[in-house]
């Protein structure tokens, strides 16, 4: 027998953290295991090799690769039976982590091997692995710790700490004034414009029919509007949080953990117009207190159930009242300014319309289902959803490089075909999880039966709203039409 038909199938996963400080590049990783592997009777087709760029080791929540060759050696036929790694350290940080999936693995037949860090047989072996886990994973919390202690250093003595706000640039480590784009005159107008008594959400109306996007690539909605009024960066103040929390200092402005000292950048505004600004923002907080509609009431049938045809965003009560002094739902991101279509209808109308529906789907026996996803076993771990969507990225990048003309069309046709194959296969592995169909009689019956439960008037409107997401998975409101569409769960 010759010596390839001995050779077996491996993988290789690679890792490249943030902070770049691996030993080897990932293509002297991946030399490295390659030839490992050879010594060990297997080959690494470049099909399992997976890559994750610029992922920290801390939760394996973001790491596509990682949760992709997680998926197929968890197949009853899986393709490989080894999964070789530079060091374990970029397999996990976590310890918690490395130990569940190794150990998942290991019912599955799958080995990970460390190229670098090669681990005697028996129990002996086991405990080196473990104290190698706990020694990745301290140096985790320890570097952190260090950043953490550093970025506060450099906060102290008015160094930027994070990428610069929308309106500056990084330059040398300092922030600029984004004059070139003209970022900064749309701060600097942000300000006038609220200061002369234009709302938040008129401002970021204006924003976004202007083509104005955030430093994300979003539209400008009224909380964002609400950050740059606020941010003390634009008066040439740097904010850092003394615990590290850098979420934190992004929204509560009143916190005593969050400094705020000089910087060394230039203003984009004046301090009188700031002051103007911070004290309008005061008298609004006296008028909306934080928190104010927090944990609202359930108090219509509909909460949390109807969706705007525009973006998609939930149908929410605005507060104002329609004709007659009934209350409205309008899309929660035109009420924020990121959505411009109105979706404003009174909740008796809508709440009409939607028994009407019902009426006329059970009399039909006409539903558009939406398939539940398949229950809590073993196999279910795998989200194939969010694999297809890995690959659709793939498929993107791979067009983009050819119109680029950095892959030639061959290329991009051997591409192309590869991760299409694999996104039909994962839609093909998904399809057959939703195992059962459902009985159109049956359903039709439990949905009458809740049709005259939300009718009755000595039930609650909680009891109500629970008994509709039994069976509704949403309903998309097209106001220009004025049409309902109703979507039920596959039960």
């Amino acid at each position: 027998m010759d010596k390839e038909d001995l050779l077996r199938i491996g993988a290789a996963y690679i890792r490249v953290s943030d902070e770049r400080q691996d030993e080897y590049s990932p293509d002297s990783q991946l030399k490295k295991i390659r030839e490992y592997a050879a010594k060990d009777g297997y080959i690494i087709p470049d099909e399992y090799v997976f890559y994750d760029d610029g992922i920290s080791g801390k939760s394996v929540k973001k790491r596509d690769d990682f949760n992709r060759m997680i998926a197929l050696a968890k197949e009853k036929t899986h393709p490989f039976d080894v999964i070789y790694v530079w060091k374990f350290s970029r397999f996990a940080r976590n310890q918690e982590e490395s130990m569940v999936y190794k150990n998942l693995l290991r019912k599955r037949g799958v080995t990970v091997v460390s190229v670098s860090e090669p681990i005697p047989e028996g129990h002996f072996g086991s405990l080196i692995e473990r104290i190698i886990e706990w020694t990745d994973e301290y140096y985790l919390v320890n570097l952190g710790v260090e950043v953490t202690r550093g970025m506060t250093e450099k906060a102290t003595r008015g160094e930027p700490t994070c990428p610069p706000p929308f309106g500056y640039i990084m330059r040398d480590k300092m922030y600029y004034p984004d004059e070139e784009s003209g970022k900064a005159n749309i701060v600097r107008e942000i300000f006038t414009l609220y200061a002369n008594g234009v709302k938040q959400r008129e401002i970021a109306m204006m924003m976004g029919e202007r083509g104005i996007r955030t430093r994300y690539g979003k539209k400008p909605e009224n909380r964002w509007i609400d950050y740059v009024l606020h941010n003390p960066c634009y008066i040439g103040k740097i904010r850092w949080s003394l615990d590290g929390a850098r979420a934190v200092s992004k929204y509560d402005f009143e916190n005593e953990k969050i400094m705020t000292v000089d910087g060394h950048h230039e203003p984009l505004i004046s301090m009188e117009l700031w002051d103007k600004v911070q004290k309008m923002l005061e008298e609004q907080r006296k008028v909306y207190p934080k928190y104010a509609r927090k944990s609202q009431p359930i108090d219509h049938l509909l909460k949390g159930l109807v969706r705007c045809s525009s973006c998609g965003g939930t149908l929410a009560v605005n507060g104002k009242s329609g004709k007659a002094g009934t209350r409205c739902l309008q899309c929660c991101n035109y009420s924020r300014g990121s959505c411009h279509t109105s979706h404003g209808i009174t909740i008796p109308r809508i709440e009409a319309a939607f028994i009407e529906g019902l009426k006329q789907a059970v009399g039909a026996k006409q539903f558009t289902l939406v398939p539940t996803k398949p229950k809590n076993t073993d196999h279910s771990l795998i989200d194939f959803d969010k694999l297809i969507t890995v690959e659709e990225r793939r498929l993107a990048r791979a067009k983009e490089a050819y119109l680029a003309e950095i892959d030639t069309i061959e290329q991009y046709k051997q591409n192309k075909e590869e991760i299409t194959k694999r996104i039909d296969d994962l839609i093909a592995r998904r399809d057959k999880e939703i195992v059962k169909e459902t009985d159109i009689d049956a359903f039709a019956e439990k949905v009458s039966g809740i049709v005259d439960f939300i009718q009755r008037e000595d039930v609650t409107a909680v009891a109500k709203n629970e008994a509709l997401h039994t069976i509704i998975e949403k309903i998309i409101y097209e106001k220009a039409k004025g049409n309902l569409a109703i979507y039920f769960h596959d039960l």
